[in-house]
């Protein structure tokens, strides 16, 4: 996905999860952040952010917060994409195109957004001839340890109940995968942040284990496009 009009602005403060305060061309600018995660390791006063001019002349913010560049003690920052939205729509594309048999996940003849099973809403369910059908869960990951992406940066019973809503999914017959986009690049392996919350990695391996297929791309990120690059390992 490719963004529009952006401008490199240094971050100041974050007066709540919505919004923030941005130096730029020297005055102060208050900005939509599209990420409504804590992201305190990345948001952080002096740091470089990467901002989309919003085209439309109502809205109360002029900017979209997009990317942020986080630095690395001896290593140069490391560039991550922070928009919420981005996963889904670059894992869309990619699944489209094919590219998800690297995966072990087909190009399908049906593809369809935000479809309902039981108690959850699955961001992707898709169906191959009559043979095959399945349902995908798209987490976006901005969370990195000394090259290991982490999932979550935060408590998510919502992210813990569609991990046990996929394993049932998996026992009705259907084909079940939960996929992590990883918003940055050069990215060793994937694991559930159990320090943050456990309940999460114990669902994930929970589902794991009833045949949910757990998947970790990493992204290719620029200022302006994020693009899926790359399968990482997953270390359950």
């Amino acid at each position: 996905m490719i963004y529009q009009d952006i401008h490199r602005a240094a971050f100041l403060s974050r007066p709540n999860r919505f919004i923030a305060q941005v130096e730029l061309d020297g005055a102060v600018e208050t900005v939509h952040v599209k990420n409504t995660g804590r992201c305190r390791e990345l948001l952080v006063p002096g740091c470089t952010v990467y901002l989309e001019r919003c085209p439309n002349p109502a809205r109360k913010t002029k900017f979209d917060l997009i990317a942020v560049e986080k630095a690395r003690p001896g290593l140069p920052p490391l560039l991550v994409n922070l928009d919420a939205q981005a996963p889904n729509r670059v894992f869309g594309e990619w699944l489209a195109s094919g590219r998800g048999a690297e995966l072990g996940l087909p190009k399908p003849d049906l593809l369809r957004p935000e479809t309902t099973w039981g108690n959850s809403r699955f961001d992707f369910y898709w169906e191959l001839s009559e043979a095959r059908r399945g349902f995908v869960e798209v987490k976006g990951c901005t969370l990195e340890e000394n090259g290991l992406a982490l999932f979550p940066d935060a408590p998510t019973e919502r992210g813990v109940k569609h991990l046990r809503e996929l394993a049932a999914c998996r026992r009705a017959g259907y084909e079940a995968a939960v996929c992590f986009v990883l918003q940055m690049a050069g990215m060793r392996s994937f694991s559930p942040n159990d320090a943050t919350h456990p309940a999460f990695g114990a669902a994930l391996r929970a589902a794991a284990e009833a045949g949910v297929s757990v998947l970790a791309v990493e992204c290719t990120v620029a200022a302006d496009r994020l693009t899926m690059a790359k399968p990482v390992p997953v270390l359950l």
